[in-house]
């Protein structure tokens, strides 16, 4: 995996990291906000069931739980999609990510002190990884995420490499 080359901004640093997680990152992203609406869900649902004099209380709830669930399941993963970028160069790691609060991050390689993979349940499902950079670093680790399992592996190897390259003590 080459570094590509990028726009720069003011300073030398990268405008618009390239790369996009898995195009299955949508449909992580989708399942994982379902997963967090079942609870509520069967909450609203036992309510239903016990307590029938609070019919429109009940009905007001269930409209506002479906349009919130529907957002979130079907806008949220197709937004995050469309921001989240990731790139690595022989100099840094930059991320972009969030949603609604957007958050860009760059982590030079000078600073990188762990290069690790988690792949949760749904990850492992969908055949995607999450690869984590910890740096040192105040603001804390790098998540690249939702990225197929070959590209994760190899990212995992360049970063380790190019770090290999620039032989700090990463303080």
């Amino acid at each position: 995996m080459a570094a590509m080359s990028q726009p720069q901004a003011p300073g030398g640093i990268l405008a618009e990291p390239a790369r996009r997680p898995s195009p299955r990152a949508k449909l992580l992203w989708a399942l994982t906000a379902a997963l967090s609406w079942v609870i509520p869900v069967l909450a609203l649902l036992v309510w239903m069931i016990v307590d029938a004099d609070r019919r429109t209380v009940q009905l007001i709830v269930l409209v506002v739980v479906v349009v919130a669930a529907a957002f979130s399941i079907g806008v949220v993963p197709l937004w995050r999609y469309a921001v989240h970028r990731w790139e690595i160069t022989g100099e840094a790691v930059y991320t972009r990510t969030g949603w609604f609060t957007q958050e860009s991050r760059v982590a030079p390689i000078t600073r990188v002190q762990t290069v690790d993979t988690y792949r949760g349940p749904v990850e492992r499902l969908l055949g995607l990884a999450t690869v984590t950079v910890t740096t040192a670093s105040s603001a804390g680790a790098v998540h690249i995420s939702a990225l197929d399992l070959d590209d994760a592996r190899r990212t995992v190897a360049q970063l380790t490499e190019i770090a290999a390259q620039h032989r700090g003590d990463a303080t």
